[in-house]
């Protein structure tokens, strides 16, 4: 019986699964917006929610914190400046999931994770660069 066991296990191994959900948030807080399945986007929530409440702290203990979770000092460094003076005066609900309908290959319920400061005029092309 799973009783009192948060959290969903998407059909992967412990180490498999968090080693996804460090890279959906990193790519997360890199892009400010991924597209995923549902019940990844429910998760990658949870934890992306608690490391912008990390950035908006800004104490040093924080900072280590998140490094440890993250593991990509640039991702970091843009936590504690861009997106903390973003979000310093919301309390919570940092993100949004939008639902987009299902994948064609095997119908899974396909989301659009975004943070809700996102907007498509701050995203530069890639072929501009």
């Amino acid at each position: 019986m799973r009783h009192r066991k948060a959290g969903r296990r998407l059909g992967r191994t412990t180490p498999h699964r968090l080693a996804m959900v460090r890279n959906m948030v990193t790519s997360l807080l890199e892009h400010e917006r991924i597209v995923t399945t549902t019940p990844k986007a429910k998760e990658v929530r949870r934890v992306a929610e608690k490391m912008i409440t990390l950035g908006k702290r800004g104490d040093l203990h924080a900072r280590r914190q998140a490094l440890s979770f993250i593991r990509d000092k640039k991702v970091v460094a843009k936590l504690f400046s861009q997106l903390r003076d973003e979000y310093m005066e919301r309390n919570g609900g940092y993100t949004r999931i939008i639902r987009t309908g299902n994948r064609i290959g095997d119908a899974a319920e396909m989301a659009i994770l975004e943070l809700v400061n996102y907007s498509e005029e701050d995203v530069t092309p890639e072929s501009a660069n």
